[in-house]
Parts: structure tokens; C-alpha cells; sequence
């Protein structure tokens, strides 16, 4: 995936950094990463599952992306190259920081998905009574489980695109792979999931419901 795109919407931007790298973080630098700074937070969140991991994992992607700026030549989309970085990052400092559950699913809700804001919370139509409410909240720890046993290319996959929104193309340019690779392994991030939820959601219902 090489040759320049046709047009990066942040090009200007980019090149404002480049001309002034003396400026540091006070100058177009911090445009920048205050226009980022959120996306890759959600996106390194989503990935290692919890606050700590993502700060330092989204401070790692700007130290890299700061240091390396000067040598970006628009090979591919200044957001790809981001989202690389952090979900790199993210990664790796998982894999450092050990096995961790991920907390936060509000996504598949089709809630906002530039910031995480807590569990995956399955919404009701009336008050629920305590019993209900915790069959509930035992049915949230239940998905959640099952998306934190994903790979952790197959969880990218995911986070890309269910939570970040990418398109098929961009999450292949950000991964660097091709777009039959980006849709295998969606496919088998949507059957790993079936097969672990399926029978958790089946079972809920039938707790729920007694008397069918």
C-alpha cells in the first residue's frame, strides 16, 4: 500500500508542523493532537480495557507521532498512520501490562463512540426489579468477557470498525494488510462471537422467562 493518496484532509496541518518543529507542542503541534487526542484515547481504550493502560498507551502513540513527524511523507492517510501507531501501542502495552478484562462495550449499544463511558449497559423499557437487574448486569459481564477473549488482531478489527468507524479500506491501509484479510477476519471475529454469545443470550432469556 504505497503511493501517495490524493488528497489528506490534514495535510495543511501536518505541513504547518513540519515548518515549525521548534515550536514544539505550543505550536501547530497542539492543533494536532487536540483534534486527536479523543479518537485515540476510544481506540486504545477499547484495546487494552482499561483508563491507565490507555493514557499511557495514547501518550506513547503522541511521543511517537511527535518524533516522527518531520519524516511523514503522506505515503498514506495522516489518520491511518495515527490509528497505527496507537493501536500498536495499545497492543504492546497490554501484552506488557498482562491479561485485563475490557470494561467498556457502550459502542454496540450504538451509543457515542469518540469517548468510552462505562459498561455496556442493556437497556430496559420499565423499571427493572433487583433480580432482573442483576441477571442484567450478569449478561453485561458475560459480552464483555467474550469480546476481551478476541485476539488481539481480530479485537482491533472490531474497534476499528464497530467502535472508530473506519471503513473496510481505511482499516486495511491503517493495518497495512489487504481488504480480503480485513473482511476474513471480521468474519471470524462475528463467528467467535456468535458461537461464545449465542448461548449466553439464550440462556438469560430462558432465566428471565419461566414460564415459555
Amino acid at each position: 500500500m504505497s503511493g501517495p493518496v490524493r488528497i489528506d484532509p490534514d495535510r495543511d496541518l501536518i505541513l504547518a508542523c513540519q515548518a515549525e518543529p521548534e515550536a514544539g507542542f505550543n505550536g501547530a503541534f497542539r492543533q494536532l493532537y487536540e483534534l486527536y487526542k479523543d479518537r485515540v484515547y476510544s481506540a486504545c481504550f477499547r484495546i487494552t480495557g482499561n483508563a491507565t493502560d490507555a493514557l499511557d498507551a495514547s501518550q506513547e502513540t503522541f511521543g511517537i507521532v511527535y518524533r516522527k513527524l518531520q519524516s511523514f511523507r503522506f505515503e498514506s492517510k495522516f489518520s491511518s498512520w495515527v490509528y497505527r501507531v496507537a493501536v500498536n501501542a495499545a497492543i504492546d502495552i497490554k501484552r506488557r501490562a498482562g491479561s485485563r478484562r475490557v470494561t467498556s462495550l457502550d459502542a454496540l449499544r450504538g451509543g457515542d463512540t469518540d469517548t468510552p463511558s462505562g459498561p455496556l449497559q442493556i437497556r430496559d423499557e420499565v423499571t427493572e426489579a433487583p433480580t432482573a437487574a442483576a441477571s442484567r448486569h450478569e449478561l453485561e459481564s458475560d459480552i464483555q468477557s467474550a469480546i476481551d477473549r478476541l485476539s488481539p488482531k481480530m479485537k482491533t478489527i472490531v474497534v476499528l470498525r464497530y467502535l472508530q468507524s473506519l471503513s473496510y479500506e481505511e482499516i486495511a491501509e491503517t493495518l497495512e494488510i489487504s481488504l480480503g484479510t480485513v473482511k476474513s477476519r471480521l468474519s471470524r471475529a462475528h463467528a467467535a462471537l456468535d458461537r461464545e454469545l449465542t448461548p449466553v443470550v439464550d440462556r438469560h432469556f430462558i432465566e428471565r422467562n419461566p414460564a415459555l
